[in-house]
């Protein structure tokens, strides 16, 4: 019986854990929102995850390479917005540009960086609960 409620407290604090550090991303994505400029392309922070992704030129996404600023490239932030009732069903849109990426100070093009990260996190989060509530309708299943 030990053994059982020590995988149930494991679990319990991973949980508490996850959730404690999506509220403190959500805050911190909601400063960078601001600080970055965001607000000025989208007008209310809860509508930029109505966006399918948010995109970045200028500089690498990649873990090995993170941040590390493409040559030659500009900086900008990409939002790819999908409508399934139009002709052309996706769409770019420019949520900030900030010129030519080797010339954009480091400190904001790091914030940048973390904004698009941090957007990510959330986001997958919601995808998560999204695909959850879905299989609740085959959990009935299983029930019976």
């Amino acid at each position: 019986m030990s053994a059982a409620l020590d995988r149930l407290k494991n679990l319990t604090n991973k949980i508490s854990s996850y959730e404690r550090v999506r509220k403190d991303n959500i805050s911190a994505l909601e400063f960078l929102y601001k600080d970055i400029g965001i607000d000025k392309k989208v007008e209310n922070f809860d509508d930029i995850f109505d966006f399918k992704a948010i995109n970045l030129s200028g500089a690498s996404l990649l873990q090995e390479s993170l941040g590390t600023i493409k040559k030659g490239k500009y900086l900008q932030i990409l939002a790819i917005s999908y409508n399934k009732e139009a002709r052309v069903k996706s769409k770019n849109i420019s949520l900030g540009y900030f010129g030519k990426a080797e010339l954009v100070d480091v400190k904001l093009k790091d914030k940048i960086v973390e904004f698009i990260i941090r957007y990510r996190f959330e986001k997958s989060f919601m995808t998560l609960e999204h695909y959850n509530g879905m299989l609740k309708v085959y959990k009935k299943d299983l029930d019976e």
